[in-house]
């Protein structure tokens, strides 16, 4: 089959990746071409994927910094901008014809620009509920029957189905047997994230502390103010180590090392990529129980999910992580959280639409003859 993929273009798509959604097109890119299958990955100037024939749309990442997601509600600027980036990404896709396309980008002109398309289109939706591109994609339907909507938990589902259709779940899971797995206990605590306030790193620099425990973050600004006021400060506390962003392989090696990985989301997580990464390594997570996390961690077996802010009860639960076997926790991410199962669920979805596409074109040329 040969998919066409849109990448999220306020990024680069190379390490150290941004964020779980840049990561994640990464492997499945490279997952796809395992299979066989032909891809092109359309995506911001100086991507590198290993394997991958990655086509530079020409775009700077950072002229699209303003359109950069906030869970705040902010209202995201740079609209004209965005749209003559994926207009231009958009008629590069028409001059090659692919069998599906496969947008991850969260902007409503990589959604409104899309329908210029002839192939079934997929919209894989890795953020929570936004009333632009909610707009957007009823605006695509619209003008396109052939719209396929995803998002990447049940639990981001729900929410998007209080406002739009989605017609699959595509969960962005890891590749478990790339990462090493360790039996042996690890020490101290690790954080993983962008700095911003829906992350939680300063929850999880209070968590570490209250638990008398080390803290390892790794991560670089994504809210300027967020990380200059609340983190940058902290850089000089004891048994606070801030570091800037690595390597995913490079990170899997910490986080296995770790006793304990931290995911104290302040938002509805639409997945935890981090914390299906940890439990590959063998490490156990403790997080607030919000959004997907619920059915990235086994409670009680693989971490400790805990009310959503209690630092208190969070720390308590650091401390009851030895109890834990990180064996439960890789065996967990082999069997529930693997890439593997995840690029099933895409090959057939590629193939219901391209069947279903198939299907139309053929009742439109009867119509036509």
């Amino acid at each position: 089959m040969k998919v066409a993929i849109i990448a999220p273009l306020v990024s680069a798509i190379r390490e150290p990746q941004r964020g779980g959604s840049q990561a994640f097109v990464s492997e499945l890119a490279r997952g796809l071409v395992a299979r066989g299958h032909q891809v092109h990955l359309y995506a911001a100037s100086g991507s590198r994927v290993a394997g991958v024939q990655v086509i530079d749309t020409g775009v700077d990442h950072r002229t699209l910094s303003a359109t950069l997601y906030r869970a705040s509600g902010a209202a995201a600027g740079g609209s004209d901008v965005a749209d003559a980036a994926f207009a231009g990404v958009y008629a590069a896709v028409r001059e090659t014809q692919y069998d599906v396309v496969h947008n991850h980008a969260f902007d409503a002109p990589a959604i409104t620009r899309a329908t210029s398309v002839r192939a079934p289109v997929i919209h894989t939706l890795h953020l929570p509920p936004d009333t632009q591109v909610a707009g957007a994609l009823r605006q695509a339907a619209a003008r396109n029957g052939s719209l396929t909507v995803a998002c990447v938990s049940a639990r981001q589902a729900s929410s998007w189905r209080r406002i739009v259709r989605v017609d699959a779940v595509l969960p962005p899971y890891v590749p478990t047997t790339l990462i090493d797995f360790s039996p042996a206990p690890g020490h101290g605590a690790v954080f993983a994230g962008r700095l911003s306030p829906e992350k939680g790193a300063v929850e999880a620099i209070e968590i570490a502390r209250a638990a008398g425990i080390r803290l390892d973050l790794y991560g670089d600004p994504y809210d300027d103010a967020y990380a200059r006021a609340l983190i940058d400060p902290r850089r000089s506390e004891r048994g606070v180590i801030v570091h800037a962003s690595i390597p995913q392989r490079t990170l899997w090696k910490v986080m296995a090392r770790a006793a304990v990985v931290l995911c104290p989301a302040r938002w509805e997580e639409p997945f935890g990529m981090v914390a299906a990464e940890a439990q590959a390594c063998g490490t156990p997570v403790v997080a607030f129980r919000r959004g997907a996390l619920e059915e990235v961690i086994l409670d009680g077996v693989t971490g400790f999910l805990v009310a959503p802010d209690d630092v208190r009860a969070a720390a308590e639960a650091v401390r009851r992580v030895s109890a834990l076997s990180r064996s439960a926790c890789r065996v967990h991410a082999e069997r529930d959280l693997d890439l593997e199962r995840s690029l099933d669920a895409h090959e057939q979805l590629y193939r219901e639409v391209v069947g279903s596409s198939a299907v139309t074109g053929s009742r439109e040329e009867a119509v036509r003859g």
